[in-house]
């Protein structure tokens, strides 16, 4: 009996052990609040925490990939990670039907940011032929119009960290940021120091994405995270690393979602 028991709990233990990871895409220019990078891999931030969380409520271990933005889709199109966070459908306007996209689940705010606090809003179109400090890889549709026709020029960083760096040192007059980023740059700043933005260039609501393959747990993932978002755990996360949640489109659709019968979990195949 002992030796059918303990043949019983060596099988449970190794199909535990034998659970396959749910692999993250991190993308390399990404900074605080949002992931900070350590030896190749994240240490903390707000999708650290959140994605680090899924994986524990579906019951998997967390793999993290930290990828350059431009290899990220490649290797989620390869299979080499199962779930990439913080995007946007209209960033990736040809993806195909093998994805599934996760409810909203952040705010991106994109703003024109100076290092002169300046009394009225700046209107990019009026700007004169310059340089725009901008992060590698990454889209912004109402200034795309302006590079194009050569008024302004993007002077290109590694990460979003390095863009404001550079803005701090005079390396350009004006950048673009994120508002969480910026928030958590100016922290480092005497007041004096501190970046200012001049212009809100974009809002959009941003979630997560996940491969449609059989071998994970799509719609727990999907379910997961809904959960996480309709109980406010997201929203904590958020306030954990910049002390504020304001309204924004993302809680105004989960509010929607709240009246919605919630759908049961159900635990994903062995």
């Amino acid at each position: 009996m002992r030796l059918a028991w303990a043949t019983l709990l060596l099988i449970t233990a190794s199909g535990v052990a034998a659970e396959a990871p749910l692999r993250f895409a991190i993308t390399d220019s990404w900074a605080m609040p949002m992931v900070q990078i350590e030896h190749d891999q994240p240490t903390q931030g707000i999708l650290h925490d959140m994605l680090l969380s899924l994986a524990t409520q579906v019951g998997r271990p967390a793999e993290f990939h930290v990828l350059a933005r431009g290899r990220v889709q490649s290797a989620m199109a390869r299979g080499d990670v199962d779930v990439r966070c913080y995007a946007a459908q209209s960033w990736l306007p040809n993806l195909s039907g093998d994805y599934l996209w996760s409810t909203p689940l952040l705010f991106q705010r994109d703003l024109l940011v100076s290092t002169q606090n300046l009394p009225a809003q700046v209107q990019p179109s009026s700007l004169p032929s310059q340089p725009i400090g901008t992060v590698l890889g990454y889209i912004y549709p109402s200034l795309q119009p302006l590079f194009d026709s050569g008024q302004l020029h993007r002077d290109d960083a590694r990460s979003q960290e390095q863009v404001l760096q550079k803005l701090l040192a005079g390396r350009y007059h004006y950048a673009v940021s994120n508002q969480w980023t910026l928030d958590w740059f100016n922290q480092t700043l005497m007041p004096d120091q501190q970046l200012h933005s001049v212009a809100v260039l974009q809002e959009q609501n941003v979630g997560c994405y996940v491969r449609n393959d059989p071998k994970l747990p799509v719609q727990l993932i999907l379910r997961t995270l809904l959960q996480m978002k309709m109980s406010g755990e997201i929203d904590e996360i958020i306030k954990l690393y910049t002390g504020t949640i304001e309204p924004t489109k993302a809680t105004q659709i989960t509010q929607t979602v709240r009246s919605l019968a919630p759908v049961p979990a159900t635990p994903s195949a062995p």
